[in-house]
């Protein structure tokens, strides 16, 4: 990232009450990504531990490819801002981060929510096939999260689209439940729990409807 591009959104996000800070020095609720580090693939730091957060990683890059766009989401980034880019597109992907953020505030009451095929503990974040735990990526868990606090429940396509990415992120929502699917569905192609409303939305059927 350019010095000039960093003073610039130091200018635009201070004047809209943002703290802008180095990650490097304190940890942010909120990460500004720069795919093109010198020393390390953005890709890879998105893939530490550390970063398998709640705090959401909005990827800023000069990469156009699609690949490269995949890449990161299916790695964790929660948006991906292709260079140059507005300030007004930056702060629609912060303010859909911050929605998530307060979705993903902690609640009261422990959800622990168990099917045939897997368990998912909302309050850990964890869920489980069987034995084994399965790894979601933070966009992954998102739309579980909302999906399993709302059993029997509709969630409209907009509802996830505008809590998680932004209304305009339409194909990563379809990505994101097939991927899902292929986690934790016996059998993927026939879903029993993670149902589309063709048209609408999803609906997370706790137990097969008959």
């Amino acid at each position: 990232m350019t010095s000039a591009l960093v003073r610039a959104l130091r200018i635009n996000l201070t004047a809209r009450g943002y703290d802008v800070i180095p990650a490097a020095s304190a940890r942010p609720d909120l990460v500004l990504l720069d795919l093109g580090l010198p020393d390390i693939d953005g890709i890879e730091v998105i893939r530490e531990p550390g970063s398998r957060s709640a705090m959401p990683i909005i990827v800023l890059s000069a990469r156009h490819e699609s690949a490269d766009k995949i890449q990161a989401l299916d790695t964790g980034a929660d948006n991906y801002v292709t260079k140059p880019f507005g300030m007004d597109e930056l702060f629609a992907g912060l303010r859909a981060a911050e929605r998530r953020l307060a979705l993903a505030a902690p609640r009261e009451q422990n959800v622990v929510v168990e099917t045939a095929a897997f368990t998912a503990d909302v309050a850990a974040k964890i869920v489980r096939r069987g034995d084994a735990t399965v790894h979601l990526t933070r966009t992954e868990w998102a739309v579980l999260e909302q999906l399993v606090r709302n059993p029997e429940s509709l969630i409209s396509s907009r509802h996830l689209l505008t809590t998680v990415w932004g209304p305009e992120r339409a194909h990563y929502l379809r990505v994101c439940m097939a991927q899902l699917r292929r986690k934790l569905e016996p059998d993927p192609s026939h879903p029993r729990y993670l149902l589309t409303e063709t048209g609408i939305g999803y609906r997370f059927v706790p137990e097969e409807t008959p």
